[in-house]
């Protein structure tokens, strides 16, 4: 359809008169406010013209474009208010004193696609924008829809709901909005299902000893609060500590255990990503594919261990990773389509897709995914409602199944509520449906955010903890075996949500629960009657849980100490293994000692001298020979990083021949370490160059460490194994530390990223690069080698 478009100056002879409208003649309307009967016919003489100008032909007005019939009424409604001389919106608080008082607008058009995230003052602040004379000052306009933006039951829930439909009605007149659910109904779109599940998880009692542990630590911060003297930047790092333990206790520092082994201890440590393990097990038997976000990096770290453990592909997409990176990574994963899709071993592409909320901006598309899970919750609901559009929107296939991860009766349940009762007013004064449901009372915007945060801490039962440490007499930190039975069975649940036909359009979210008070099983209700429950501002509450608080964490202190003694046992045995290591390999240096032989293998690094080394050190992709590194940084002190393996045998082709070639004494080297034993996985052999053992001329220092990571063993079919990550981190520690004793940097070829292998394998690679880069404040150049005629050295 082509419309001609010409954008003449209004004609404000051709106002209409103002038409009465229902809302004005209604009875309670003598008890409105003359700001509120101001507001009214506003809208209504706009309406009214609205009405008459419907159905009439489009002006000549010198565009042409292509436009679908519900995009040419959208063009005819801004045209009918142009040429009424009214602004309006296209539905953030935009930089509103700026655009105000320092810029002259005589016609004002904004386009947002969030009019309202948490209060009415943000809607006040773009209708006052485009329409100040109207709209006159904030004060004003809360206090006349007062109840519209607070908590409300019984007969005031009325008067909100009132207020309500007048707010719909005045925003009707000065706003366009179009929505999916919009085009769907009109049959412009269509999209399959969407079906929202929030599944409230368990804290394990390692995270419930965390929680505590923050909550102790912050007491006296907490009980100042009620008497308004607590600082909000204070307030805010209590509710970060408390998220953190809810998500995972490895993102403390030191909880993980020493010497950190990979295994079922990752899971375990963290109710979340139990179930998460147990939904992902049931979503990759059933062919499924997963967009899992987050809000911390360091929580993508945690979970990128967790997948490459269970063995899961996956693509990774957050600040760290380079922009070529998320290019690939996002048309690989798109390029797989899940429709009918089973998994077998020869499917490709990734299954799983991590990604944080905020990355990669709200026009990214990830269709090739079906299921989105939450497993860190964006402050904002907003921010989450964008980022499952991700894989909900044009082009997708599939029923999508959005599943939000809640750590129950915490800190998540209370930002999660609050979140909640910010849709259900966004809803309630935007939202396509004109009437309001009362079932759990009006809900609207908490007076401030952090308060209604702090005061909802008392869901958290501090005697649960108590008794659980005390009964149980054990040093376990997981889940029991009873209550890992009802997640598997809520897991299963949850999974087959996504074929639920519901009986009416409003149904497709819901929240699950599950019921370890019982045999009942898994509590699943719709989440509009889960608003009720949300613990609001309840400052008697609050003080009653502090006290109790207290007393529990006295308990909990003594069941504590006696933990220590039970775990010092453990202890006392690595120690004395450590004790036995050392023993042997003295032995082991004064038999090479008296056979003249003088290991070149680096010792482990002291960690507690790396502390006040500067956080300066990066990692660059650069093109180039990593052999000859004198082309970039000439006169740098370096060392070239090569993975080997333990076969004691030099090979052939690649590496092995540059570094032949630039010094016969790293063959010789590894050799000899061959013949005595000295070749173990792990080990870093450190061999210096000088003028007379290399055939280059040397501008500075230069080192090359043969890092053993790759086992060798002829009677497996492919003798020689991949790169073992442990390893790898364990040799990139020692080179990282010898790099900083010597001021020198670090070449290396790019390894983890050959052709057919996988993308993953690389992310976990390139992080290793970066964490020792950072810990000793060293720069890490990883090359390229070009293998055309033509070769170019610079950074990418």
């Amino acid at each position: 359809m082509t419309a001609q478009l010409d954008l003449a100056q209004p004609n404000n002879n051709d106002q209409p008169s103002s038409r009465s409208s229902p809302l004005l003649s209604s009875p309670s309307l003598p008890m409105a406010t003359s700001y509120e009967r101001r507001l009214l016919a506003a809208a209504d003489l706009v309406l009214s013209a609205d009405a008459q100008g419907q159905g009439a032909c489009l002006p000549e007005l010198g565009v042409t474009a292509d436009l679908k019939p519900h995009q040419l009424d959208g063009v005819a409604w801004l045209i009918r208010r142009y040429r009424l001389g009214v602004n309006v919106v296209l539905g953030d608080e935009v930089l509103y004193n700026v655009l105000e008082q320092r810029f002259i607008m005589p016609r004002r058009l904004l386009l947002t696609g969030t009019p309202i995230q948490n209060n009415l003052s943000e809607l006040w602040a773009l209708m006052h924008f485009c329409l100040p004379s109207i709209f006159g000052k904030l004060d004003e306009f809360l206090s006349t829809f007062k109840e519209a933006g607070d908590s409300l039951t019984g007969a005031e829930a009325n008067k909100a709901n009132r207020q309500f439909e007048i707010i719909k009605h005045i925003l009707k007149a000065f706003m366009l909005r179009r929505t999916k659910a919009l085009l769907i109904e009109s049959g412009v779109l269509a999209l399959p299902p969407l079906t929202e599940l929030t599944v409230m998880v368990p804290l394990t009692q390692l995270q419930k000893k965390l929680y505590m542990s923050v909550l102790r630590k912050e007491l006296q911060t907490l009980l100042s609060f009620t008497g308004g003297s607590s600082r909000h930047q204070s307030l805010q790092n209590i509710v970060i500590q408390l998220r953190k333990a809810c998500s995972h206790p490895y993102l403390f520092s030191g909880i993980e255990p020493e010497p950190f082994v990979e295994g079922e201890h990752l899971v375990q440590a963290s109710g979340k990503l139990i179930v998460l393990d147990l939904i992902l097990k049931k979503l990759h038997e059933l062919g499924h594919r997963v967009l899992l976000f987050a809000q911390m990096t360091q929580t993508l770290d945690i979970l990128q261990d967790f997948l490459e453990m269970r063995n899961y592909t996956y693509e990774r997409l957050d600040g760290s990773v380079r922009a070529e990176e998320r290019f690939a990574a996002i048309r690989n994963f798109s390029s797989q389509s899940t429709k009918g899709l089973m998994r077998d071993d020869n499917q490709i592409g990734a299954f799983v897709f991590m990604i944080s909320t905020r990355a990669g901006g709200v026009g990214l598309n990830l269709i090739g995914a079906d299921t989105v899970i939450f497993y860190e919750q964006d402050w904002n609901p907003q921010a989450d409602k964008q980022a499952l559009q991700r894989a909900h929107r044009i082009g997708q296939l599939n029923h999508v199944l959005s599943i939000n991860l809640v750590s129950q009766r915490t800190i998540e349940e209370v930002i999660m509520r609050r979140a909640e009762r910010k849709l259900k007013l966004s809803h309630d004064i935007i939202g396509e449906d004109h009437r309001t449901d009362v079932k759990g009372g009006v809900l609207g915007n908490e007076a401030s955010d952090m308060r209604s945060i702090i005061f909802g801490l008392h869901l958290f039962d501090p005697a649960d903890t108590t008794t659980e440490t005390i009964n149980e007499g054990t040093t376990s930190d997981t889940i029991n075996v009873e209550k890992l039975a009802k997640l598997k069975t809520m897991s299963e649940k949850v999974v087959m949500m996504r074929s639920h036909e519901p009986s009416e359009k409003d149904e497709r979210a819901f929240e699950i629960n599950p019921n370890f008070a019982d045999g009942n099983g898994t509590v699943i209700r719709r989440a509009s009657d889960s608003i009720s429950v949300d613990p609001g501002l309840n400052e008697a509450a609050y003080l009653s849980w502090v006290n109790k608080f207290k007393e529990a964490s006295r308990s909990i202190e003594d069941a504590t100490s006696e933990l220590g003694r039970q775990r010092a046992a453990p202890k006392e045995k690595f120690l004395k293994r450590v004790v036995n290591k050392k023993k042997v390999e003295e032995k082991r240096f004064a038999k090479w000692e008296t056979l003249g032989y003088k290991t070149l293998a680096v010792k482990e690094p002291d960690i507690t001298a790396c502390q006040n080394i500067s956080d300066s050190g990066c990692v660059q992709l650069v093109y180039g020979d990593c052999t000859n590194p004198s082309k970039l940084c000439p006169a740098k002190p370096a060392i070239i990083f090569s993975c080997i393996d333990n076969s004691g045998t030099w090979g052939h082709g690649g590496m092995f021949d540059a570094l032949t070639s630039l010094s016969t004494c790293i063959p010789d080297a590894y050799h000899r370490a061959s013949e005595f034993d000295d070749l173990h996985m792990g080990d870093l052999h450190l061999i210096q160059l000088d003028e007379v053992n290399c055939t280059r001329s040397l501008d500075a220092p230069l080192w090359v460490a043969l890092a053993i990571v790759q086992s060798y063993s002829r009677r497996r079919k492919v003798p020689r194994s991949e790169i073992s990550i442990p390893d790898l981190e364990l040799c990139l520690s020692k080179a990282a530390f010898s790099a900083a004793q010597h001021s020198a940097i670090i070449r290396m070829p790019r390894i983890g990223y050959q052709s057919g292998s996988q993308r993953s394998e690389w992310y976990t690679i390139e992080r290793l690069l970066r964490k020792y880069s950072s810990l000793h404040g060293i720069d890490i150049f990883v090359y390229y080698f070009q293998r055309s005629s033509r070769q170019q050295t610079g950074s990418i």
